[in-house]
């Protein structure tokens, strides 16, 4: 899977892979990843599952891109009032 979580207490959001989105949002959440543990709680706005570890690769990279960020301000309905 490839996922997008989103806190809204902090209008962030962080993208990454997974094969368990639920059990990868625990750890978010549960601060036991530096890079998003300043920013809980994290909510999920997006995952699609994908049937190679190379296809998920390559829809995070473009997810993280600046067409990718293009694609999820126009298709991804964000919690709250913020944009993402």
């Amino acid at each position: 899977f490839v996922y997008i979580i989103y806190s809204p207490k902090f209008a962030r959001w962080y993208i990454g892979m997974s094969q368990d989105v639920m059990s990868r949002l625990a750890q978010h959440n549960a601060g036991k990843t530096r890079s998003t543990k300043a920013f809980c709680p994290w909510e999920v706005v997006y995952s699609k599952e994908y049937p190679t570890r190379d296809e998920a690769r390559k829809q995070e990279r473009y997810l993280k891109s600046a067409a990718g960020r293009r694609w999820r301000l126009k298709n991804i309905k964000w919690p709250s009032s913020s944009t993402g």
